[in-house]
Order: structure tokens, then C-alpha cells, then sequence
């Protein structure tokens, strides 16, 4: 039984979904998204509820039911308020500057980094160690701020890199100096 694909999705204010084709068109004052309905998964809307329902009993079906709503309501939130990642920079000479639309990277390298945005998605660096990634589209916003993430991942032993804001980075215990050499 899928728990999460039976929980109804109440549409807030200013947002509207439509069935097209298999897709579910979801529009709101942010934007517009299109979301694949699954095979063997039927939508349901009423007024401002929608519902999910399966054809069959199938596993795959089963599989699909929870994703698929979850994807539908990821899109009615993303048209409704948007997705945010901040990232921050940490370690001498680590900054971030914009390029147009690009964003720029000096990270430790000899050489600098440009990062180009997934369509709709749109970054901003409020300080030169600071980065932000906005869009309507969760997936897009997410694999953004991780393709920059990933240019310098948070090392374990001084902290250095790039990561998410507020993200906890266990630092581990350098080599210690030994008292006496060899014995």
C-alpha cells in the first residue's frame, strides 16, 4: 500500500492543474510545469484536491504511485513559492562571481571553473563566498547546486571546499607528532 501515493494534494491558491496527454500541466503565478503521469496511475482532479489512483495491483504500478504524486506535488509548490539552495564557500582565495548568467568558480585550482545553469534555473552570489540557486523546478535547482557542490567537495580535515549552507562537515583528526621516533 502506498502511503504517500494515497495522501491528497490541496492546490493553494492561483494554481491550476490540467491532464494533457498523459502529462499533468501545473501553472501557477511562478510559472508552468509538465509532469509525466506514470502508466497505470490515474489523476483525479477536483476543485482544489487532487487524488492518485491505480490501475492495477502490479509491483511497478505500486512503485509509481507514491512517485508520481510526489513529483506532481513538487511541481504545484515549485509554481507556487520555488526552490532555493544557498551554498557557501569556505578557504583563502575560494570566491564565486557572476558571468551573466554564469556563475564563475576560483575553488583551489590553477585554472577558474564556469558553471552554466539548467534551463530555468537562475543563480545569484549575494557575496563573493556565497551562492544561491532559485528555479520552479526542484530537479533542475537541485542538480545545479550540485554540479557546483562538486567542483570542491568539503575536504575531512580542514573543512575547505564548497557545500550547502547550514551542511555539517565532520572534521577528522590530523597525524599527530610522535614523542619519541622509533622504538
Amino acid at each position: 500500500m502506498s502511503r504517500i501515493g494515497n495522501k491528497h494534494i490541496i492546490l493553494p491558491e492561483g494554481v491550476s492543474v490540467t491532464l494533457e496527454n498523459g502529462n499533468a500541466v501545473v501553472k501557477g503565478p511562478k510559472g508552468t510545469l509538465n509532469v509525466k503521469i506514470n502508466s497505470g496511475i490515474d489523476m483525479h482532479v477536483d476543485g482544489q484536491t487532487i487524488t492518485f489512483t491505480r490501475q492495477n495491483e502490479m509491483k511497478q504500478t505500486k512503485q509509481n504511485h507514491g512517485t508520481t504524486r510526489a513529483n506532481v506535488h513538487n511541481a504545484v509548490v515549485g509554481v507556487s513559492q520555488g526552490y532555493k539552495k544557498e551554498l557557501e564557500m569556505k578557504g583563502i582565495g575560494y570566491k564565486a562571481q557572476m558571468q551573466g548568467e554564469n556563475v564563475t568558480l576560483w575553488a583551489g585550482y590553477s585554472h577558474t571553473i564556469t558553471i552554466v545553469p539548467n534551463e530555468g534555473v537562475k543563480i545569484s552570489c549575494p557575496s563573493a563566498t556565497e551562492i544561491v540557486v532559485e528555479g520552479i523546478s526542484k530537479q533542475a535547482v537541485g542538480q545545479t547546486a550540485s554540479r557546483i557542490r562538486e567542483v570542491r567537495p568539503p575536504e575531512p580535515y580542514l573543512g575547505k571546499g564548497i557545500r550547502y549552507k547550514n551542511e555539517v562537515v565532520h572534521t577528522k583528526e590530523g597525524k599527530r607528532a610522535s614523542s619519541g621516533g622509533k622504538k
